[in-house]
């Protein structure tokens, strides 16, 4: 079972045993994104993928991984690595684990939880219309998230997300 996940460079070839989770696409950039996989035996791997690296992260309670690049959002198998998953093109920007083990993701106007799969999709209200939102930092069972009002640039607004009830709260805004 996988562990541990570390973003690192193009390795040496040979250093580790190498996958390639490249998805068949009309569009694909020219960039990859390297991941260090670590089992729980302290083998370690390495996963290549298509595009941009954006975010990873890894669910015990859907014994699955995210890995987010600009190309392709994965769905892995925490325990060997296979792809369960994939949406070719996302439109997220931002991915996060809750300490409860729920994916959180947005793209730049829509905050969401990703459920078993990375298809069962629920939105969740916010207080305003945001654009530009950007994940912060977990203090507790709290995200920290900012944004800028949507239409309304200059309301720059931090928001907390309490992943325990699943409800965004404005906590400081430029009006």
């Amino acid at each position: 079972m996988i562990k541990d996940i570390e973003v690192i460079n193009q390795p040496i070839s040979g250093c580790f045993e190498e996958r390639v989770y490249d998805i068949e696409s009309a569009y694909k950039s020219l960039g990859w994104t390297w991941l260090k996989f670590t089992n729980d035996d302290y083998s370690e791997w390495c996963g290549e993928f298509r595009g941009r690296y954006i975010a990873h992260g890894i669910s015990k309670k859907y014994e699955s991984i995210l890995v987010l690049t600009s190309d392709c959002l994965h769905q892995l198998s925490i325990h060997d690595g296979t792809i369960q998953y994939y949406e070719d093109s996302p439109q997220y920007r931002n991915l996060t684990v809750t300490p409860m083990g729920e994916y959180i993701a947005s793209d730049y106007y829509c905050i969401s939880i990703l459920g078993e799969t990375i298809n069962d999709v629920q939105y969740l209200e916010t207080p305003l219309k945001l654009d530009m939102i950007e994940f912060k930092t977990w203090e507790g069972f709290k995200l920290k998230i900012t944004g800028d009002e949507f239409i309304n640039w200059d309301n720059h607004v931090e928001l907390e997300l309490d992943c325990r009830t699943m409800c965004i709260e404005i906590k400081k805004q430029n009006k």
